[in-house]
């Protein structure tokens, strides 16, 4: 049997019109798994680079089809509540079950703590810590009452294990999604849930492009801190598959002893 054999299981991925979420949905169909693909369903005004697209969000789903899996799509931002349940609703109606999250969902942006105001704190931590814990909530649900166990995969950061110069607020975030990934595997443990996080460095996705095109050399700064320079590996930034790897590796049964972590995906970064 295949490592990564996700036959006749429901993996639900948040944040996956593109980046490293599109990676991540794709892998899983690729290797059995049907899917469902959410997005933000609304602009959020403190982004310095354009969110996804309704276009975007399909084009994903067009991909996992080509695999000849299933796909079923949702506008949701994670931030409301009854969005995020009523998304879960959507994918037990339509599959009968749902065996994966893959809960990577989140935004970054570039300001200092001292100058930040407090809407930026607000949507950047509601977006990748609150967010994260709804998902987790609503799913964790369903894992419960379906009585089946369950996989909970999240997008951590490098920054979720160190400082984060330029970004404190997404440094902050990423550490509370590491304590949120603990006690979930905690509580979740008597249930066969597992519950982990990836923390990547630097990636190449078009949040990163688009923050370095609309903030220039005070993003270079952060992102040369997040990776390039301090990376032991010789890669500035990571592929998306190589956090994916991470992602089906931690949702497949050669790492059903294995919860409650963090799995550094950094070239690295976090060993110096």
């Amino acid at each position: 049997m295949p490592i990564y054999d996700f036959d006749g299981q429901v993996a639900f991925v948040t944040g996956a019109g593109r980046g490293q979420g599109r990676s991540h949905a794709v892998a899983y169909a690729e290797h059995g798994a049907d899917v469902v693909v959410t997005d933000v369903s609304r602009g959020i005004e403190t982004s310095q680079y354009p969110l996804a697209t309704e276009g975007d969000l399909a084009e994903t789903v067009r991909l996992v089809e080509d695999t000849g899996q299933r796909a079923l799509a949702r506008r949701v931002d994670v931030r409301e509540e009854s969005q995020v349940e009523a998304a879960v609703e959507a994918a037990v109606d339509e599959f009968g079950r749902i065996d994966i999250l893959a809960n990577n969902a989140g935004i970054w942006n570039v300001t200092d703590l001292v100058e930040m105001d407090e809407r930026r704190w607000d949507e950047l931590v509601d977006s990748n810590l609150k967010g994260a814990w709804l998902c987790a909530k609503h799913v964790g649900k369903h894992f419960r009452e379906h009585g089946e166990g369950g996989r909970i995969v999240s997008t951590a950061s490098t920054s979720a294990l160190v400082g984060a110069k330029g970004s404190g607020h997404y440094a902050a975030a990423k550490h509370g999604l590491v304590g949120l990934t603990k006690s979930l595997a905690l509580e979740l443990a008597a249930y066969d849930v597992t519950v982990n996080a990836v923390a990547p460095t630097g990636v190449d996705t078009p949040m990163i492009d688009g923050i370095l095109e609309t903030e220039g050399e005070r993003a270079l700064a952060s992102v040369s801190d997040l990776s390039g320079s301090m990376n032991v590996l010789d890669e500035q930034l990571v592929d998306p598959r190589d956090v994916t790897e991470a992602f089906l590796w931690l949702s497949s049964d050669a790492a059903r002893y294995v919860t409650g972590a963090v799995l550094p995906v950094d070239a690295g970064m976090t060993a110096k």
